[in-house]
């Protein structure tokens, strides 16, 4: 088996049918496999799988554990010498698969690869990054690279000044599409689970490099990447999760001191927007004004959790 292809779905039905045709239309030569996680969906998501593709290996878990989770136990019965993470609101476009795995083939050095990633109207997503560090959160919070986006400073750890034209050694590559050596694996170790979601691939990205293997991009495939699928189903608890999975990054790898500092940095970043958002509450309409008022208490919750080192690494 050349690849195992894993999916893991909550409640994105529709998209997840148009990812499975798209992966068995270009799997090309590749001999592959693909299992979908299903955490817990109530969308019937399942049944569409049972109904349509009675040849994917389907985990049905009846709760949603995460990411990470999700993947894991995809990744224990996986027989692939690759294993390739895909996101459900994906589209894989001119054998990108087969392409990526003769790339891997040629550069047995390289651990994670990922590939060239597209908007709906194919211009290019930012899929490279890099790792987390107290510059690039105080980069991040200006909003400064929205200003100047050819900037390689205001803009260094999402590399939006980059055109992924070429092959290139990066920090990280997003989970929407990334294609795992099973050696590597099996060296490193699987996702970490306390990663519930969004982080887990730049915690394992960081482990991969500490054990010497690459990260690299390769511009050899492209697919389409719709974005926020299951995070807009609940988008206040994964503005959340997505500061306490840096936080969490912070904790692992970097000093106490740094950790210290990254908590504060990120309860200022909650804190100056809570008066926007009261304001946004006060002049909109009344239909509006419940969902605004969800950002206010988000803000609020992110700022007593920041300060208070983020008790609850993982918000489920």
């Amino acid at each position: 088996m050349d690849v195992s292809i894993i999916i893991v779905n909550w409640n994105t039905k529709e998209l997840l049918q148009d990812c499975l045709k798209s992966v068995f239309e270009q799997a090309g030569d590749v001999d592959c496999e693909v299992i979908v996680a299903d955490n817990a969906s109530a969308d019937g998501s399942v049944e569409m799988l049972e109904n349509d593709f009675g040849n994917v290996i389907l985990i049905e878990n009846a709760e949603n554990h995460g990411f990470a989770a999700a993947n894991n136990q995809a990744m224990a019965i996986a027989k692939g010498r690759y294993v390739l993470l895909l996101n459900s609101d994906t589209v894989v476009l001119e054998d990108c698969i087969a392409n990526i795995v003769s790339f891997a083939d040629a550069n047995p050095q390289t651990g994670v690869i990922g590939c060239r990633v597209l908007n709906p109207d194919r211009t290019l997503q930012p899929t490279c990054f890099m790792f987390p560090s107290i510059l690039n959160m105080l980069l991040s919070s200006t909003y400064l690279y929205k200003l100047f986006p050819k900037s390689r400073f205001f803009g260094r750890e999402q590399m939006i000044w980059w055109d992924a034209s070429h092959v290139r050694d990066v920090d990280v590559v997003r989970g929407c599409f990334m294609l795992v050596r099973r050696e590597a694996i099996e060296q490193v170790g699987v996702m970490d689970e306390q990663f519930f979601m969004y982080g887990e691939e730049t915690d394992w990205c960081y482990r991969f490099k500490k054990n010497g293997w690459k990260v690299t991009f390769a511009p050899a495939g492209q697919i389409i990447h719709l974005g926020g699928a299951s995070s807009r189903q609940d988008e206040s608890r994964m503005r959340l999760q997505l500061s306490g999975s840096i936080l969490l990054f912070f904790r692992k790898h970097t000093t106490c001191a740094q950790y210290e500092f990254a908590c504060l940095l990120t309860a200022l970043f909650f804190l100056v927007r809570v008066p926007y958002w009261f304001g946004m509450a006060i002049i909109s309409r009344k239909q509006n004004r419940k969902l605004v008022l969800r950002s206010v208490r988000t803000y609020i919750l992110g700022f007593f959790l920041s300060l208070g080192g983020w008790k609850r690494l993982c918000v489920k």
